[in-house]
């Protein structure tokens, strides 16, 4: 079974740590920037998400949204993806993430998100 709360640490040595699962498979934690993340200037950063429900999906597909603290810039990131299991029981996520910074104004807006 797939849960997310607990420490991860992605292939970039980047790491959430993610609360326990509430009643409604919501959660809170925070992501730490690794080294190859290129800014010196980030922060551990808060981030809220939920899970699909295990009784439906022992695989579950996930959502979370960090707010990062930056110095001088507001960036939000959010990521989608899905927990698997292998065969040994570990667990791993494959997740898609969209960046998106705020834009000075609308003619800026194309070059917002990454």
């Amino acid at each position: 079974q797939c849960l997310l709360s607990g420490s991860w640490q992605s292939d970039t040595s980047c790491r959430m740590v993610v609360s326990t699962l509430d009643e409604d498979n919501r959660f809170s934690g925070f992501y730490l920037p690794g080294p190859g993340a290129g800014s010196s200037e980030l922060l551990t950063s808060p981030l809220q998400g939920s899970q699909q429900d295990t009784g439906l999906a022992p695989q579950p597909t996930f959502s979370f949204t960090v707010n990062w603290k930056l110095r001088g810039t507001t960036q939000t990131t959010v990521f989608l993806g899905q927990c698997y299991v292998d065969i040994n029981g570990e667990e791993t996520l494959h997740a898609l993430w969209l960046l998106r910074q705020a834009a000075d104004s609308p003619t800026e807006d194309w070059k917002a998100s990454r």
